[in-house]
């Protein structure tokens, strides 16, 4: 990013600078739980890179950008860049993966979610319901674009893309604009999810099982997961199905100690102690690890490292976010919104916006820039 201000002229636009005011004000507080207590220099600096990651991704989708300012090429980019990673996600799945198995941990071994291809996959699809023209002249380049970036996404076997995909669908088709028929639309949706809980808590479903039911197995392990914290450490299988659980409880847990932290957080530096040594990566087979600066759910995070200030202002960012919608409803404005509530989902169970490996904020700092720019696409017809 450095680089890149130093080759370009850069021009902050008001609208800009609104968008990433609060995510400063939340990397600031940070350091105030930093100055109370002494932590690792590595630890510390490990944090400020985090924290800082959204506020650099949307600086670097903006202005990269707006060098190329041209809505439709921008499109095409991430369409592009989507095909080619689902062709690599193939190669490697079928060179390296085990299909045959039918086993969910074996497919996702060399890939767990990759929403540059969902949002690829969005893009090719509504791009010419929004814009009234062609994106891929060829219409079987077109199809055979659209059945990879299809195949790919399917065998990610995400739940978060799932919920992901389903939400943006509900965004583009306007359901998420508050209205009679929008939220009938938004209940019949969470009846239906209803329904599936409802099923799978009344049939035995085994982990263990190849294909569909492992599948099925995580899907109804999905709120435990993140919600159950009482659990037996020595028992694996219970702690994997309730690890997300488990580290928000060892978090809270510190934080009793330490009643300022409530307020501004604990800082940077700050880690989770587990109690045990768990086997989270392969570079601590031996021992595993203990001490953890990241959580998965992001809400719980947020709290940890920068306090309820700092998550007040977060959930009121990603609820402005998602407030876009009521401006104008254009294709840019949707996916805005969109992605303020793919934010609110994906916080609880991958860190949200604080996820090291999320690429949404790039394609979010784009779309402000051409929301800025007023590069937008006919508006949506009222749901």
């Amino acid at each position: 990013m450095s680089f890149f201000l130093m080759l370009e002229k850069i021009r902050f636009s008001k609208s800009l600078f609104q968008q990433i005011t609060p995510l400063l004000y939340i990397f600031l507080i940070g350091f105030a739980g930093t100055i109370i207590h002494r932590y690792g220099l590595v630890d510390v600096l490990k944090d400020i890179f985090h924290i800082i990651k959204p506020i650099l991704g949307c600086l670097i989708g903006y202005f990269f950008f707006e060098k190329i300012n041209d809505f439709k090429k921008f499109v095409k980019i991430i369409i592009v860049c989507g095909f080619i990673s689902a062709i690599i996600h193939f190669i490697i799945v079928f060179t390296l993966g085990d299909l045959l198995s039918g086993s969910v941990s074996s497919i996702r071994e060399y890939g767990r979610d990759n929403f540059l291809e969902l949002f690829a996959l969005i893009f090719l699809i509504f791009y010419k319901k929004f814009n009234k023209e062609k994106l891929i002249q060829s219409a079987l380049n077109h199809k055979i674009i659209g059945f990879v970036l299809i195949v790919s996404n399917i065998l990610y076997l995400s739940r978060t893309m799932i919920g992901v995909f389903v939400i943006l669908l509900l965004s583009l088709y306007g359901y998420t604009f508050i209205t009679k028929r929008g939220l009938r639309i938004i209940g019949i949706v969470l009846m239906a999810v209803l329904g599936l809980y409802v099923y799978l808590y009344s049939v035995k479903v085994d982990r263990s099982k190849p294909g569909l039911e492992s599948f099925l197995y995580k899907v109804k392990m999905a709120p435990a997961e993140v919600f159950v914290t009482k659990i037996d450490r020595e028992n694996h299988a219970d702690l994997w199905d309730h690890w997300r659980g488990y580290e928000a409880k060892r978090a809270f847990s510190l934080m009793i100690d330490n009643p300022s932290s409530y307020l501004i957080g604990c800082g940077y530096g700050s880690l989770v102690n587990l109690k045990f040594f768990a086997p989270l990566t392969d570079n601590y087979k031996d021992k595993g690890m203990k001490y953890i600066s990241e959580l998965h759910n992001g809400y719980v995070y947020v709290i940890y490292k920068v306090g309820s200030i700092g998550l007040i202002i977060y959930i009121l960012l990603l609820i402005s976010w998602y407030r876009i919608i009521y401006r104008e409803k254009n294709f840019i404005n949707t996916i805005i919104s969109a992605i303020g509530l793919i934010y609110l989902f994906t916080t609880l169970t991958i860190t949200g916006i604080y996820n090291a490996r999320d690429i949404i904020i790039f394609i979010l700092g784009a779309m402000f820039y051409f929301n800025t720019k007023h590069k937008i696409m006919p508006s949506v017809k009222s749901a």
